[in-house]
Parts: C-alpha cells; structure tokens; sequence
C-alpha cells in the first residue's frame, strides 16, 4: 500500500488546481487501481496453495523424477505397492486425495513424496526391504509428508529461496509461472531430501501410527532404517534416502521408545506376500552406476536453453506488463548451482545419484474397492 499511498499524494499535488469533486473522483478511481495491482501480486506470490495447484505441483515434480529415473514397467509391483499405499492412504487424515504410487526404475534406494499425493518408491529400496510391514513403513514416512504439506513449508521457511517479481503478462498466466517455479523449488528439495528434522521425525511418528493402524507391525521402518544404517557403513557421506534427515540411530532410537510408549501392538508383517511379488534383491551400495551431469542438469535446466530464455526475456522486456515472476535466487549462488558444485565436488551420491531406466510412463494403475478390501483382509491373515 505504500505504493498506492505515494502515486496519490503525487497526483493530489499536480491536480490541485482542479475542481475538488473532480480531484477526488479521480484519486478514488487510481487508488481503486493501485489496490487491485496490489492485491494481483499478492494473489500471485500466495504461498497457499489449493489442492488442485499442490497437485499441479506434484505433477511436476513427479515428471522429473520420472524423467530422469524412469519408471518400472511392471504392473504386477506396481499394483501391489499401490494396494498397500493406498490402504495406509485411506487412514490417513486426506483419505480422499487422488494417491498415486510409482515405482522408479532405478538401484537407487530411495523414496519421494511430491505434493498433491504421489508417492515415489525406488526399485532399489523395494529389493533392499523383505516384509510388507516395512514397505508400510515407508510408505506411511512418504504419505506423511504429503498429508502435512512438509514441501511446501520447507520452501515457504528456507532462507536460501526467493521468488522475485518482474513484470511479464497477466496475473492468471504469472500465477500459473509462479507454480511452475515453485515446482522447480520443490523439486530440489525433495531430490536432495532438505525436509526439517521436525519434518522428519513427524513423518516417522505418524507415518508408524498409519501402520500400525491397519495392521502391520510398526517397527518395519524400524528394520528399514537398520538396513540403510548397515549399507552406509563406512561412508563419511549421508548416501541416498534421508541423506540429510536426523541420525539414522537416533531415529531408531526414537521410534522405538515411541512404540513402547504408545503401546503399538499390531504384528503383521505379510513377508510371504512380499516375497511373492518382490522377487529381486537391491544391489550393492558399490555397485550403484551414477549420473550426477543428469542429476544437476534436472535441477538446473538445461543451460542453453536457460541462456536462450532470458536474451529473449531481455529483447521482450519493454512490451511486457502486469506481474510475473524472475528465476529462483539464493544468495550469491543459485540453487542449482550450489547442487551441481557439491555433486561434482562428491563425484556424486549412489543412492540419490543412480541412474534410472529409459521408459519413463507411468503405469495407469488401478485398484478397485473390493480389491483393496480383499487385501486389507489378507494383512493380518
């Protein structure tokens, strides 16, 4: 409002040799127009975001992790995945979002949640665990960080991203770049696992009670942590799933005086179920084939490209109007070329670096309502 406040009291000064009712009818109109303008670029820098536009977020993070690591065309994994995501889903607190569950076609061991409901497990991960409990476990972690929106908050609380305002077309389209920006955000973050370790601990807690809840016993992701605790042994670096979350020992820690306190008793870990439909095993830490040039290039944009855009954002400048939105900035360095430093600097992370399949669909997989009853039945059988 400052800015409205200024271009009235300029405007009172120069037309105060006109006739008073004149004078204010006119300032009424430019003020009513100053608001708006205001109220436009608040409309479009609004980090609250609808469900339809967390979706649209998702999707487009969904579509570089997809890019870039493939997907697992096998139906049968997938539609068991999906059977069990979607029963934790249902007990969760958005049983109703439209979940969605792929499997990315990489050693990697790794799993990502992108806002709007779709859940991402590797192939990697799925052979490293051995039980349902502990693929319940998992899920539930990644279900978590969706039901209480946790990307969108890290982005909304990091100092190190800022979204500076330009002015290019009309506020529907800016709005529309400002989410395609975010996504870019949100994608990093999720790549690299930047969750706060409040994020993190929550999405353990209730991502064990989601367990429990339907059945399966809540130290799977217990057993998770303990085979990603022995895989990293001996690496100074935090490799692949949550390499930047809390200690993996203190976690363990953690859930485990959380299930004696609030007494989970569930049992169920359907180990034959898995092993009926997981029938490979993760490979070796070392011998993970990496692709870090892929890894940075997803997060940064291809650079020609990048250059092209804005010679021509630059040539275009005088003709645009409105509010639309610059690249993402933090600090001296951007982003992405902070990520792609530290990669090329690591000579890139295994699990989080992997290289993926070619085919990069996803599955349109479904579940009916009688199947899913049908398998819920089979949980605790």
């Amino acid at each position: 409002m400052k800015a409205a406040a200024f271009v009235l009291a300029a405007l009172f000064v120069i037309g105060s040799a006109a006739p008073a009712r004149a004078q204010l009818g006119g300032l009424g109109k430019i003020k009513k127009a100053a608001d708006k303008a205001v109220d436009t670029k608040q409309k479009i820098d609004d980090m609250t975001f609808t469900e339809k536009e967390e979706r649209q977020l998702g999707e487009q993070v969904s579509l570089k992790l997809r890019q870039h690591f493939g997907v697992y065309q096998n139906a049968d994994v997938t539609k068991y995945v999906t059977l069990v995501g979607t029963t934790l889903a249902k007990a969760s607190k958005l049983p109703d979002l439209d979940w969605q569950f792929i499997v990315l076609d990489t050693d990697g061991v790794n799993a990502y949640a992108a806002p709007g409901g779709l859940v991402h497990i590797t192939r990697g991960l799925l052979g490293l665990m051995k039980s349902e409990a502990e693929l319940a476990g998992v899920l539930g972690h990644e279900i978590t960080h969706i039901t209480n929106h946790h990307t969108v908050d890290a982005i909304r609380n990091s100092k190190g991203v800022s979204f500076a305002a330009d002015q290019a077309g009309g506020a529907g389209s800016a709005r529309t770049e400002f989410i395609s920006r975010v996504a870019g955000a949100a994608f990093n973050k999720i790549f690299e696992g930047e969750f706060s370790q409040n994020d993190e601990n929550h999405a353990d807690e209730i991502g064990i009670q989601l367990a429990n809840k339907v059945g399966y016993a809540p130290n799977g992701m217990v057993e998770v942590l303990k085979k990603i605790d022995a895989r990293n042994g001996g690496r100074e670096d935090r490799n692949g799933m949550f390499a930047s979350h809390p200690a993996t020992k203190d976690r363990i820690a953690k859930l485990e005086k959380q299930i004696k306190a609030e007494k989970l008793t569930a049992s169920a870990t359907a180990d034959a179920r898995y092993k009926q439909h997981v029938t490979f095993d993760a490979k070796p830490v070392t011998e993970i084939a990496v692709d870090v040039e892929g890894a940075a290039g997803l997060a940064s944009g291809d650079k020609k490209k990048d250059d092209d855009k804005k010679a021509d954002d630059k040539k275009e400048e005088p003709k645009k109007k409105g509010f639309g939105l610059s690249s993402i900035t933090g600090g001296k360095q951007t982003q992405a070329q902070q990520q792609t430093a530290s990669a090329g600097a690591r000579g890139g992370v295994p699990d989080r670096d992997a290289k993926g399949g070619p085919n990069k669909n996803a599955l349109g997989v479904k579940v009916t309502a009688a199947e899913l009853e049908a398998f819920k039945k089979g949980i605790t059988a």
